[in-house]
């Protein structure tokens, strides 16, 4: 069984005992093992069978998983910003920060 699911703008496919990255749950204060829901989802399907597709999601589908890593740091990217002609020159950094979610049940 998948699932399509709705999470942090984008969609994703998702199956039973994957592993996902997801944007930072809760301040990353959930603990290892703690449950997640996923309410949001569009699509409901068995692997080469049929699928229930939402409108824009499927009443009562739901997918859990539990939190595998609360806080995982992502690369760091760095933001040069420069203006010429000037003595204008400025560098910065960003590291998204990530929560490791495995699959454990999708219910339709």
């Amino acid at each position: 069984m998948y699932a399509i699911i709705e999470e942090s703008g984008g969609q994703r496919k998702v199956e039973q005992g994957d592993e996902i990255i997801v944007d930072l749950l809760e301040s990353g204060s959930l603990a290892p093992g703690a449950a997640v829901t996923f309410d949001k989802v569009l699509v409901v399907g068995e692997i080469g069978g049929g699928a229930k597709i939402g409108t824009p999601y499927v009443a009562g589908a739901k997918v859990t998983g539990e939190v595998v890593e609360p806080l995982m740091k992502g690369e760091k990217i760095y933001i040069h910003k420069f203006r010429p002609k000037t003595t204008y020159k400025k560098k910065t950094g960003h590291r998204q920060r990530y929560t490791t979610v495995r699959i454990t049940g999708i219910s339709a």
